[in-house]
């Protein structure tokens, strides 16, 4: 928890980073800012999915379209903050020399991802009733 919070902090003073260990080579900081921005643009994807359920969907049922709406805000929410956490540890893994970090969070924003997806192409299916 710890290490969150701290990670959290250099969210906000990434020049903070830059007294750890030695400078990677620019190629790798780059690489990491280039993932840092494709999780923006999927949160970015993901949050717009939510509000398109929610605006082009009427006839779908309240509950329904409420709880897919806020499936995919939800995941582009975490999605975002994930993209920041994850180039800090990153950035401060290379720094040191040490591995890259290891997440589970591309596997379960996959799992929600697809499980909305269902969800959708069942009500597509079925049709839906206002």
């Amino acid at each position: 928890m710890i290490e969150f919070v701290r990670n959290v902090r250099l969210w906000f003073a990434p020049e903070e980073v830059r007294r750890e260990g030695g400078t990677p080579d620019y190629r790798f900081s780059l690489a990491n800012e280039r993932t840092f921005l494709a999780w923006l643009r999927t949160a970015l994807a993901l949050i717009g999915g939510g509000f398109a359920v929610d605006q082009f969907l009427p006839d779908l049922r309240w509950g329904w379209r409420a709880g897919l709406a806020l499936a995919l805000l939800a995941a582009g929410v975490l999605c975002s903050l994930r993209a920041v956490n994850h180039w800090v540890r990153c950035e401060r893994a290379m720094r040191r020399g040490e591995d890259l970090p290891v997440s589970r969070f591309p596997a379960v924003l996959s799992v929600v991802v697809a499980v909305v997806a269902l969800v959708m192409a069942v009500i597509v299916l079925v049709g839906w009733e206002g």
